[in-house]
């Protein structure tokens, strides 16, 4: 304001100028009248930062004529999701999911509101997914190493079983009325990565939001929620990559006020075989999830979708299709093995191959 204040005092002492010469020199006022009434309007623009949080690259992009407002939004974002990090860190040794997997067989553990809230709120996808999602995934053994070589083959069937004895989201036991966590026995633990990216994402652009920003995009690496417009007025443009290529698009589509998550075994895996073994673990069986080299869920939710990915890739291209097309509002699309686009009924992909992707009527692994 106080440059707009000031560009207004200045134009004002030149109309003056010129009244006093027009009037001395007997002439008109005409040239007065031509000049501006009010300062130009300010245009909308961009403003974007950059963090390393959650382990991942993540960008918060606020929308707004007033610069002054998009930098306190976009640092007030950034704050929120670092909260978030600290909070849930299943690193940080002061944080209230390393309290409850150290408590694990030995006493409920009480809790924020917040962490409670969450943690039951990922048993209820898990018990939708039917257990493909699951946050005590973080309780089995580490028998594989994502390392994109080949492989000489699988670890044994009883090494893998093994795995897998302590996972499962059916044992977790939440008390309401204290806001305790319990795991019920030594060695589990609860791992809140699979969906803490889109519950990042989602705070902050709630914050951004309710200081004013009316458009703004942020990106938690591969977790994208947008809303509002682009300076320009357009949507915003999302695109899906293609794992076949890295650094290359397989597909695109223009949002607003949605949420686009993609996840992908194309950067941590290896291979047996010239098989792709992907580092999102099948919780019932303790192999990697295969079949799909790509799912991306499209719904207003960036949380859920974060969660919808995981359990899509465990589910597979027929069964994960079929969870999808029986949520209201919720669409996906997943690249096969093969190559083989699919997409849920419903969604609009614009895709950048000749062929276009398949409905979800009759989906082919």
């Amino acid at each position: 304001m106080a440059l707009q204040t000031n560009y207004l005092a200045t134009w004002q002492r030149q109309v003056r100028a010129a009244l006093l010469v027009g009037l001395c020199a007997g002439g008109s006022l005409a040239a007065a009248a031509q000049a501006p009434t009010v300062a130009a309007a300010r245009v909308p623009r961009a403003y974007t930062r950059a963090a390393h949080l959650m382990g991942s690259h993540f960008t918060f992009t606020a929308v707004s004529a007033d610069d002054s407002l998009a930098w306190r939004a976009l640092r007030a974002g950034l704050r929120e999701t670092g909260r978030i990090d600290r909070l849930f860190s299943y690193w940080d040794s002061t944080s209230q999911v390393v309290k409850i997997n150290r408590s694990a067989g030995v006493r409920p553990v009480a809790v924020d509101p917040e962490v409670y809230d969450l943690i039951e709120r990922t048993l209820k996808i898990s018990a939708l997914s039917g257990g493909a999602f699951d946050v005590t995934f973080a309780s089995g053994d580490k028998i594989y190493q994502f390392d994109r070589q080949e492989h000489p083959g699988l670890p044994d069937s009883a090494t893998v079983r093994r795995s897998v004895q302590r996972i499962g989201w059916q044992k977790v036991r939440l008390d309401p009325a204290a806001h305790s966590v319990f795991l019920p026995e030594k060695g589990m633990r609860i791992n809140l990565a699979g969906v803490l990216q889109g519950y990042g994402v989602r705070r902050a652009a709630e914050t951004m939001k309710k200081m004013g920003i009316a458009g703004g995009l942020i990106n938690g690496s591969g977790d994208v929620y947008c809303w509002g417009k682009q300076a320009d007025g357009s949507g915003w443009r999302i695109a899906i990559g293609d794992p076949a290529r890295p650094h290359a698009v397989s597909s695109w589509l223009t949002v607003s006020d949605l949420a686009v998550v993609t996840a992908g075994n194309y950067e941590q895996y290896f291979t047996v075989g010239g098989v792709y073994y992907g580092h999102i673990i099948n919780p019932h069986t303790g192999y990697p999830a295969t079949g799909l080299r790509s799912v991306t869920i499209i719904c207003p939710d960036v949380e859920l979708a974060d969660a919808l990915d995981d359990a899509v890739f465990v589910l597979g291209p027929v069964d994960g299709l079929a969870l999808i097309n029986r949520l209201k509002g919720v669409d996906a699309t997943v690249i096969t093995d093969a190559g083989q686009t699919l997409v849920s009924k419903g969604m609009q992909l614009n895709s950048y191959h000749s062929a276009a992707p398949t409905a979800a009527a009759n989906p082919k692994p």
